[in-house]
């Protein structure tokens, strides 16, 4: 498995502690970059500007990313443009909250 599936794979296990369904399902995540020297780069957003873990979220995906062993480090942009909508999530993620 290449790096940026690992560091999808672990974005899949963190959950907005509000809907259950990843991050990355929900299309939290906007930009995944990993540079040579296995540094992860992630732009994200969060449901809400006042989402209630606007602070421990990013962390918790911070020391996930950084925690898989070929990566060295991981640092979280947290975005609002374009801001979140229901639109940004997979098919998958529509399907189990009932909106498909």
């Amino acid at each position: 498995m290449d790096l940026e599936n690992k560091v999808v794979a672990v974005l899949k296990t963190i959950y907005d502690p509000e809907i259950p369904v990843d991050i990355f399902e929900l299309g939290l995540i906007y930009e995944v970059s990993i540079n040579d020297e296995a540094f992860v780069d992630i732009d994200m957003t969060l449901t809400s500007p006042n989402c209630p873990v606007a602070e421990s979220l990013p962390k918790e995906v911070e020391d996930k990313v950084a925690a898989i062993e070929e990566i060295s480090g991981a640092k979280v942009s947290i975005v609002f443009d374009p801001p979140w909508d229901r639109d940004m999530m997979s098919e998958e993620a529509k399907l189990e909250l009932g909106f498909l």
